[in-house]
């Protein structure tokens, strides 16, 4: 039978891939140190569980297409805190930030177009992408810089007549790389000039170490045409399970078109959305503690990566993640090695192997994202972990 070429162009999740494999190895007795993926441990506020406790409807209803009244004035609060005012028909509600991102591809993309993405990225792009007949340019960057890729000569220089968008996430997912606030305004100008969306996902907003205010591309009322906004409860709050994000932009025509594809599907899950307007009443000294928390595990582990000989690692300034080069030949191989064959007193580890965070055939075969997300021991142990495995796996 067939199948379409653009599915066929997909791969699978680099941060799931191996579920089949650690599955296994936990029925052998293993524990496995997770930090494949970016499930936060922190607790979820209460007001999230006491909202849904309290809904006392006798049906349980859809919600209108572009998401309830109210989770959409919460948000709208939350931005004004930031300095930034948006009317109601600039936010729709989607399933999570990932619907919202396929949303704004869908909008914009036709067979052969492009958008520029820097790399690494995060992989899920690319199904997004690839499934609107679409293909990402890649930016290059390097460990040995940082990952940083905001400057203007070598944003300019990946466009041409195909590129649609420039996409970013700031805080970045792998790297941790956070843009300033000239860095961000350098690429909404380059948007501007060349005509083209720019679609900031921002997730991981929250999630900054140095003290920085907390920033959007939405600040830029002169670019409103061409930025769209991805948003999502999941990692703010920890409440990856709601499934709740949204999709903002002044563009009144593609929030038209975007407003389709939310019709289409019928609604966002209304318990759902009741509990996420519940999270955004939730205090600021919230956010306080969590930056504290997940800063204290960032520090262990690059410290203790910075120890093993031959890792490449720089310390990210956000988001819960980081990318690193080992001194490995391959860290696909390595990994489904570290599952099937490695042990440390009943004990192994799981990342996700860094390629698949790439467009350009065969960068990033050595390198690993980490989500820091465990306590601090566990870091440390599966940091231990990590480097015994290494020797043994260049030993064999």
């Amino acid at each position: 039978m067939k199948f379409s070429s653009k599915v066929e162009r997909c791969r699978l999740s680099p941060m799931r891939k191996f579920h089949p494999y650690a599955v296994a190895a936990e029925q052998r007795g293993r524990r496995i140190y997770h930090l494949n993926i970016g499930q936060p441990d922190i607790a979820t506020p209460s007001a999230c569980f006491d909202a849904v406790r309290r809904f006392n409807r006798n049906v349980l209803a859809y919600a209108p297409s572009p998401g309830i009244p109210e989770l959409i004035e919460a948000i709208r609060g939350y931005y004004a805190r930031l300095g930034m005012d948006f009317a109601a028909d600039d936010i729709l509600i989607t399933t999570g930030g990932s619907e919202a991102l396929a949303i704004a591809f869908q909008c914009i993309l036709d067979d052969g177009d492009e958008v520029l993405i820097p790399e690494p990225f995060y992989p899920n792009y690319n199904t997004m992408v690839a499934t609107c007949g679409a293909h990402i340019h890649p930016i290059p960057t390097c460990p040995e810089e940082g990952y940083r890729y905001a400057d203007r000569a070598r944003i300019e220089a990946e466009i041409n007549e195909h590129t649609r968008a420039i996409v970013v996430t700031n805080p970045g997912n792998p790297t941790g790389v956070v843009l300033t606030h000239d860095e961000m305004r350098m690429i909404a100008d380059v948007a501007k000039e060349h005509d083209l969306f720019l679609i900031s996902d921002e997730a991981y907003r929250e999630f900054v170490y140095g003290g920085e205010a907390l920033q959007s591309m939405g600040e830029f009322a002169d670019a409103a045409e061409h930025v769209v906004l991805i948003d999502t409860v999941s990692k703010r709050f920890s409440a990856c399970g709601a499934r709740v994000g949204c999709l903002i932009s002044r563009n009144r025509e593609l929030m038209g078109h975007a407003l389709k594809y939310c019709q289409s599907r019928l609604s966002v899950a209304t318990l759902d959305q009741v509990a996420a307007a519940a999270l955004y009443g939730v205090d600021p000294s919230y956010f306080a503690a969590v930056r504290e928390e997940y800063k204290l595990r960032r520090d262990t582990v690059v410290a203790a990566l910075q120890r093993i000989p031959g890792v490449l690692c720089e310390c990210p300034p956000g988001a819960f993640y980081l990318m690193a080069a080992l001194p490995v030949d391959d860290a696909d191989t390595f990994q489904q090695w570290l599952l099937e064959e490695f042990e440390d007193n009943g004990d192994t580890v799981m990342f996700a192997p860094g390629e698949p965070f790439y467009a350009t055939p065969g960068k990033g075969r050595n390198e690993i994202r980490i989500a820091y997300v465990l306590k601090q021991a566990d870091l440390e142990r599966a940091m231990e972990l990590l480097a015994k495995g290494i020797e043994a796996y260049n030993n064999r």
